[in-house]
């Protein structure tokens, strides 16, 4: 059985040197609808976890709503890092054509125990979530660098950044209840989808 969060990223080579240079100056606008989008996700997590302890289910609108907000989470982080680059849209919906994309399989029935502990369960992730952070912003940081000089990401660069920013869109996805079990570090889709043989 797969993990019901899916992360998929497409490794693309050539990068536009112009946006690189300037990328957090680009992603300011995002970083504001991030923070005010982050406002109904933490009321919408909430809410879910009140009525997951009470009934075992996750209201199918407030799971949609809040895994869109992780999947814009997951394609800020991936742009912010250098990890895609094209502009991400606003909102949370499934978008194929985007370079970095996340799935999701709502469970029937949680388990109200590991719903009501959920944050003392999450410390070891959130933990892991830190390091995997800081592994992010220096391959980003690098990323800078080498795309500045060459245009290109490197692809090792590149599977070392996606390894970072998959697992911390999965511990995000068990933090805010969209799923039960910790998340895995990669699985055989998160590098390979869009990479061409070789590269």
């Amino acid at each position: 059985m797969s993990y019901p969060v899916s992360f998929e990223a497409d490794y693309v080579q050539q990068r536009n040197r112009l946006t690189t240079f300037f990328r957090l100056i680009l992603a300011i606008p995002l970083a504001i609808w991030l923070y005010i989008y982050a406002i109904g996700a933490f009321i919408a997590v909430v809410v879910a976890w009140v009525t997951i302890v009470i009934t075992g289910r996750y209201p199918p609108a407030l799971y949609g709503f809040v895994s869109g907000f992780t999947r814009f989470v997951a394609r800020f982080t991936a742009y912010a890092a250098l990890l895609s680059d094209p502009y991400p849209s606003f909102g949370g919906s499934d978008d194929p054509a985007y370079p970095v994309r996340m799935g999701f399989e709502p469970l029937d029935q949680y388990s109200r125990a590991k719903t009501f502990f959920r944050f003392i369960l999450a410390i070891p992730i959130l933990i892991v979530r830190y390091a995997m952070n800081i592994l992010l912003e220096i391959g980003a940081i690098g990323a800078w660098f080498v795309i500045l000089f060459t245009g290109k990401m490197p692809r090792g660069l590149f599977d070392l950044m996606v390894l970072a920013n998959s697992y911390m869109a999965r511990s995000d996805a068990y933090i805010f209840l969209l799923s039960e079990t910790y998340p895995p570090f990669q699985d055989e889709q998160t590098r390979a989808a869009g990479a061409p043989p070789g590269i």
